[in-house]
């Protein structure tokens, strides 16, 4: 009996993507064949400004696997993620990059895997060949990061590139946060995982939508999610400050008792005036940002808001 894949896809400008990642996509029609694979093409636009959409139709007319889901305005990729497997009906789902840098030439080798009695085959890259030198390095270092602080196993490297069984797929389904990170999720539900590695891999056309300070704003949302060690750290800090203080104090005290020193040196005072300032509303902000997170998970708003189906 033949078994249904689900091929989820999310896209944001990608236009001149589109049909390239189809054209490799049917070059995998002989091992669907071979393994007696069903299989749906699922695209997730995801509120694209160019022809995405309409690209997307036009191969719809050609091949009737392939299904779309169009926001009604950018809700970002892990809506788009969760959206894909909402919509997945297959007994298998994989997710993968419309750019190509996600190699579909791959999916056989983890559908081996998967025969094999894995739940899941994840991928994750060796290099970051053509990454500019300081993006490489603040990803290598928030990976660190995450492994000391947070009891989700994050691998470094890792690409959303993924097939699942579809009790993983319901697992990741279940966690219905607002505010999501992918990455973490895959780790928190567990199952058994084989990783595979390949080299970076280039964009052939377009260009990335994840700039630097996008990225840095995500690196956040996973430690805020799946980390309460920046609340810790900022009572430690506190703690701290404050024994410092009542140190100081004892030291002034004493010192004008003893040697009848005047108290003096109000630049040193103003500076750690400043100092003890500046880590309060660094702490304040850390608070903050979780209270932030809770206030948009209270207010039970969608993940994301569908414009069309097809």
């Amino acid at each position: 009996m033949s078994k249904l894949l689900s091929i989820i896809v999310p896209c944001y400008n990608e236009e001149e993507t589109v049909e390239p990642f189809y054209d490799e996509f049917k070059k995998l029609e002989p091992f669907f064949t071979e393994k007696d694979l069903d299989v749906e093409l699922i695209y997730v636009d995801d509120g694209s400004k160019d022809k995405t959409l309409e690209k997307v139709k036009a191969l719809r007319e050609r091949d009737q696997r392939i299904h779309a889901i169009s926001f009604s305005r950018n809700f970002g990729k892990e809506a788009g993620i969760y959206a894909g497997l909402q919509r997945a009906k297959g007994d298998f789902a994989v997710l993968m990059d419309v750019d190509l840098q996600d190699p579909p030439s791959l999916l056989p080798e983890m559908y081996s895997y998967i025969e094999e009695g894995y739940d899941s085959v994840a991928t994750r890259r060796v290099d970051r060949k053509g990454e500019p030198a300081i993006r490489s390095f603040f990803a290598r270092t928030f990976y660190k990061l995450m492994k000391k602080i947070s009891k989700t196993d994050i691998v470094d490297g890792a690409r959303d590139y993924r097939l699942m069984t579809r009790q993983v797929v319901d697992a990741i389904l279940s966690m219905s946060e607002y505010n999501r990170f992918t990455k973490g999720i895959f780790g928190w539900v567990g199952f058994e995982t084989k990783w595979l590695e390949y080299e970076n891999i280039e964009r052939t056309k377009g260009e990335t939508k994840w700039s630097f300070w996008k990225l840095f704003l995500y690196s956040l949302d996973g430690i805020m999610a799946f980390s309460t060690a920046p609340l810790a750290i900022a009572s430690f800090m506190g703690l701290l400050f404050c024994a410092t203080a009542f140190i100081f104090i004892w030291f002034i005290m004493i010192r004008k008792w003893i040697f009848g020193d005047p108290v003096s040196g109000w630049p040193s005072l103003v500076c750690i005036i400043l100092t003890i300032a500046g880590i309060q509303l660094f702490c304040i902000g850390v608070i903050g940002e979780y209270l932030a997170k809770m206030y948009m998970e209270v207010k039970n708003r969608p993940i994301y808001l569908i414009k069309e189906e097809i």
